[in-house]
């Protein structure tokens, strides 16, 4: 028996930006097993992985495959006016931090000028909801990647004040768990090798599950009235103690802090408290345009001054729950 989770995606044309990452791969397996969606259409850049969707769905008609970037504004306005959009999820990003510090132009022109181009033909194609998923790195940022993404954020969320009919929020989580590119696939890809890398013995981050991820979209999309970022409750662990669990036997060499790295993300800055409140499972980062007009939702509270959310003060992640994702996560990738 399906569940009501996602009952609201029932029905609607669903389109999903980085559609064949982590995310997105994993959103559409869960909707096309729980839901009923009119037409999800998968927006990428990479062949392959499309190539790879394709095949996995192959006899599944409501999944469309659309090349494209979004960067090229007239491609996406193309895509919008073909399938009539209801939702976005706008998941594409240049998200390693290294990359993005080395190339910073071609950062800027997929996470802010996409940005735009996505807000633009949401809004000339009377669309109803999108969701942009950010990150922990757009708290207080001080790489590229951070800073690109906090723009981001004020993009969608400065849609408020505009006179509009498409309501724009966002989300922002932390590190998901295998990720492609995070740190468990890094490591168990070097179990077998002299030693493991770590940058600072003190570094700490966010975790949660790409289930937990589609969970709190799929909430957003519930729940959003317009500006808000919706930021999950998490754990995190220390990257030390993490190499540990995945290699207990490697020996640990100390590489030194990488190019626009934190030792401690923070998802909420003191900054940000004045705007957040707080509910049981989430806060929310209300828009600070229109702060006098918002109103709180039940079940939440204002949070104190000078609120401070980061990975060194908050619960750290259950070891026993963490081995067994990572076995999970041993299943689904080849290192």
């Amino acid at each position: 028996m399906k569940r009501n989770r996602f009952n609201h995606f029932n029905n609607k044309n669903i389109l999903v930006t980085g559609g064949t990452g982590s995310f997105g791969s994993m959103f559409i397996s869960e909707i096309v097993n729980e839901a009923s969606p009119k037409k999800i259409i998968i927006f990428s850049r990479d062949e392959m992985k499309q190539w790879k969707m394709q095949e996995k769905y192959k006899k599944n008609e409501k999944l469309k495959f659309i090349i494209g970037d979004v960067r090229d504004g007239d491609k996406v306005d193309s895509v919008f006016k073909s399938f009539k959009i209801d939702y976005v999820i706008h998941a594409a990003a240049t998200k390693i931090v290294p990359t993005a510090e080395l190339n910073p132009e071609e950062c800027i022109k997929t996470n802010i000028f996409g940005a735009i181009n996505i807000i633009r033909s949401s809004i000339a194609n009377g669309v109803k909801k999108v969701v942009a998923l950010s990150t922990d790195k757009a708290s207080s940022p001080i790489n590229l990647y951070g800073a690109s993404k906090l723009c981001s954020d004020k993009l969608f969320c400065s849609q408020i004040n505009n006179t509009t009919k498409t309501i724009f929020s966002v989300v922002r989580y932390g590190n998901v768990l295998g990720s492609r590119g995070s740190v468990i696939p890094f490591f168990l890809s070097l179990k077998n090798k002299a030693y493991l890398p770590i940058t600072h013995k003190d570094m700490t981050r966010f975790f949660l599950t790409l289930n937990d991820a589609v969970d709190f979209v799929s909430f957003a999309f519930k729940k959003m009235n317009g500006g808000e970022i919706y930021v999950k409750k998490l754990n995190s662990i220390n990257i030390l103690e993490l190499a540990k669990i995945i290699s207990p036997k490697s020996k640990i060499k100390i590489i030194g802090i990488r190019e626009g790295e934190k030792i401690h993300e923070q998802m909420i800055g003191k900054d940000d408290s004045e705007f957040t409140v707080e509910f049981k499972n989430h806060y929310e980062i209300l828009p600070s345009l229109k702060i006098k007009d918002q109103k709180i939702r039940a079940g939440g509270k204002k949070v104190d001054k000078n609120f401070y959310y980061g990975s060194d003060n908050t619960g750290i992640i259950d070891q026993s729950y963490l081995k067994k994702e990572i076995e999970n996560i041993k299943t689904r990738q080849t290192f």
